[in-house]
């Protein structure tokens, strides 16, 4: 009898855990959904993979991935980089040369309840709220000042995503020598950005 419990004890034990595992992608108040689009960024310091908030942030994920689905991030670099704040890409290639955008600007979606927390992928943008495009930067701390109740403008910069893997090659990319204008001195490639299917 002891021995039958032991195994039933054990066996609920297992699924709990299973269970566990399987919780790690469900809804929350991050946005993570397990049908959430997941893209890896092949980069010249290694490889970095994000999920992306499509019920949260429908507009900025949309936009995105057809600048994925583009290729236009193929052979930018990550042109801004500031070790205690963030590091952004997507618009210029090796030399800083300006890639042109291929779509028009999108709303801003920081109303939507996604902080700039580290770790997290948001919308770059001008000064007028609803410019940006094809640029993104991933939140290197948390940037509470970025997001809408405590931006400056009232408006803020709207968070469409996470890194799920390789936070150790972002903060390699963070800690390289820059010069003038927070550029790093050596091109940070990214190779890619494709959709995992």
């Amino acid at each position: 009898m002891q021995r039958f419990g032991f195994c039933v004890l054990s066996l609920l034990l297992v699924s709990l855990g299973a269970c566990a595992i399987n919780d790690q992608r469900k809804p929350g108040g991050d946005g993570s959904d397990k049908e959430n689009p997941i893209v890896v960024m092949e980069t010249s310091m290694g490889t970095i993979k994000m999920e992306l908030f499509a019920k949260k942030a429908p507009i900025s994920v949309e936009n995105f991935l057809k600048y994925v689905d583009n290729k236009h991030y193929d052979d930018t670099i990550f042109h801004r980089v500031i070790p205690g704040f963030m590091v952004q890409g997507g618009g210029f290639e090796p030399g800083m040369r300006e890639k042109r955008d291929k779509f028009p600007p999108i709303k801003n979606e920081a109303y939507n309840g996604l902080t700039n927390d580290q770790g997290t992928l948001a919308m770059a943008r001008t000064n007028v709220a609803d410019s940006a495009t094809s640029q993104f930067f991933v939140n290197v701390v948390d940037n509470g000042f970025l997001n809408r109740a405590e931006a400056k403008d009232g408006v803020g910069y709207a968070v469409f995503g996470k890194v799920i893997d390789g936070m150790k090659v972002v903060d390699k990319i963070r800690y390289v020598r820059t010069a003038a204008q927070d550029v790093p001195v050596e091109d940070v490639i990214i190779k890619s950005i494709r959709r995992v299917e």
